[in-house]
């Protein structure tokens, strides 16, 4: 089994499970005990889960931004079926903001055959797409984040207040009903709301491993999104109380790319 496989199958067994220890992971991940104490180090040192003498919980905290060496694999086909139902809302001739992330890159990839307007953060996104020519890409500039590769600081803020997009998209690590969309950081999570705030669609592309988490800082309540896009796995009582939001809810299906 790959290892990133593997991390997602003991967040899926920490999802149902309040304390787990090492032996009944060894059991439900059929791998070594060496094996998953060394991938519990991995995910505690990530801030993802808590060790205790008595086993591992889910951290639902989550203090720091991961890097995007450690998220590019993680859920990637939840990530893929997001960006593929994100792709359907855009048209040729729009105007559209990406934030930063790995979900957004998958989304970027789908888009390549439409021309359009393409405002990012992200230094990936922006030299991927500057290779299709019937797509003008802007990069808001500032300051790099090198946890992410994006842009943030007053620099970029300034051009996003000043622009009026069709859709804005927005990634998150940390995201609940409760807390809305919440980032580590109050730069971040102000360069979100700038991100949002003038655009005419407002799509959260989110999936479903990050729900119930949160940060420090809260970027915007989900009320403020004219669209949430997560995938399948989200629990049905998630399903049920997120469907009676404003918000138009889509649960993206792996299986359907």
């Amino acid at each position: 089994m790959k290892g990133q496989s593997r991390l997602d199958q003991i967040m899926d067994y920490l999802k149902g499970h309040n304390l787990v220890t090492v032996d009944q992971l060894v059991t439900a991940v059929c791998a070594s005990p060496a094996t998953i104490r060394r991938d519990l180090i991995k995910l505690d040192r990530e801030g993802v889960i808590s060790r205790t003498h008595g086993g591992v919980t889910l951290n639902r905290f989550i203090p720091e931004q991961p890097t995007t060496s450690e998220k590019i694999q993680r859920n990637l086909a939840e990530k893929q079926a997001i960006a593929y139902e994100a792709a359907a809302l855009v048209k040729a001739g729009d105007a559209v903001v990406l934030d930063a992330g790995t979900t957004m890159l998958e989304l970027a990839r789908q888009l390549t055959h439409l021309p359009l307007r393409v405002i990012t953060a992200d230094l990936h996104i922006a030299l991927f797409l500057s290779g299709f020519r019937q797509i003008e890409v802007t990069i808001i500039g500032g300051r790099i984040d090198d946890s992410s590769q994006s842009c943030i600081g007053e620099h970029g803020r300034r051009l996003l207040r000043a622009i009026h997009p069709d859709i804005a998209f927005v990634s998150c690590n940390s995201w609940s009903l409760e807390k809305g969309i919440t980032t580590p950081t109050e730069e971040k999570a102000g360069l979100k709301q700038d991100l949002l705030a003038n655009a005419q669609r407002r799509v959260l592309l989110a999936d479903s491993s990050k729900y119930g988490s949160w940060s420090l800082f809260c970027a915007t309540p989900l009320q403020t999104l004219t669209d949430v896009i997560t995938d399948r796995r989200l629990s049905e009582e998630a399903q049920e109380r997120l469907s009676r939001e404003p918000f138009q809810l889509t649960l993206a299906a792996s299986g359907a790319l």
